[in-house]
């Protein structure tokens, strides 16, 4: 059920709420799957019964309906794939942020300034972790490995000796490179990886003088004591189709301040953008 905290301008949403309001924003009927949104938006008041749009929507909306950037941070963990983001409009920066399991997400303005603090926020990046690198600071494997290694966590069902024993043999049997120092570095990363994220910026730009859809994005694993380490390959954007398990997989260590500035790095300069004006 959608709601809103007016005193601090959060709105919950599902992403069929927010299909209501771009249909309402074109002046269209929601279709009759979305009837029940409509309901519910009109219930909480935040959509009239002609339609009309609640004032307080205003910021929000405007954002949704003619965005500059687009920001995307997929969080894969324990629970699953949770997705939170950030739009970056014209007038305001409404960020929002999923729960496991939650359809609705939770809406707010955020002040421009603050956008490389809340995408660290989104992602949990944190300064406690290593600040030296390990001796094996870049491994080189196959994704089919990766594939064989989460199988094999599965079958141990949380003992953790049989993980060990199951993804140890579950790795070399599919990547005979795969040996030594740098075997048992990965061994223990997919150990003791927390979650996989990735952030990825889209907005409208030019390239090679014509106008053009930009993209940037990071990905990395959180490995909790074993810091963090930036998936290099398959290189970010990845396209739907294009890794294979035999493709390669990179993976290099990094410090949370290096995270810190690839994740600056992320965001488009005003230059980037297309001025509509």
């Amino acid at each position: 059920m959608p709601s809103f905290d007016s005193s601090r301008g959060r709105f919950r949403l599902a992403d069929r709420h927010v299909a209501v309001f771009a249909h309402l924003l074109d002046k269209e009927t929601p279709p009759a799957e979305l009837w029940d949104s409509l309901a519910e938006l009109q219930q909480t008041g935040l959509v009239g019964e002609e339609g009309e749009l609640a004032p307080l929507l205003s910021d929000l909306l405007g954002s949704l309906a003619a965005p500059l950037v687009l920001i995307q941070a997929e969080i894969t963990g324990e629970h699953g794939l949770v997705n939170h983001g950030i739009v970056v409009g014209q007038d305001a920066v409404i960020s929002h942020d999923g729960w496991p399991g939650d359809e609705e997400s939770e809406y707010v303005s955020i002040e421009p300034s603050t956008l490389v603090w809340e995408l660290a926020r989104k992602v949990n990046l944190h300064r406690g972790e290593p600040t030296a690198a390990p001796p094996v600071s870049r491994i080189e494997t196959s994704m089919g490995a990766l594939d064989a290694a989460f199988v094999a966590l599965g079958e141990a069902a949380g003992d953790e000796a049989a993980a060990r024993s199951l993804t140890r043999k579950a790795l070399t049997d599919t990547d005979s490179t795969l040996e030594g120092p740098d075997l048992d570095q990965f061994l223990e990363l997919v150990i003791s990886l927390n979650a996989t994220w990735r952030i990825t910026t889209a907005w409208d730009g030019k390239h090679n003088g014509d106008r053009a859809a930009m993209i940037r994005a990071l990905s990395t694993w959180d490995c909790g004591p074993l810091g963090y380490w930036i998936r290099e390959q398959p290189e970010e954007p990845v396209m739907p189709g294009q890794v294979t398990p035999e493709s390669a997989l990179v993976l290099a260590w990094t410090t949370p301040g290096e995270i810190w500035d690839k994740i600056a790095d992320l965001l488009p300069d005003k230059a980037d953008l297309i001025d509509e004006t």
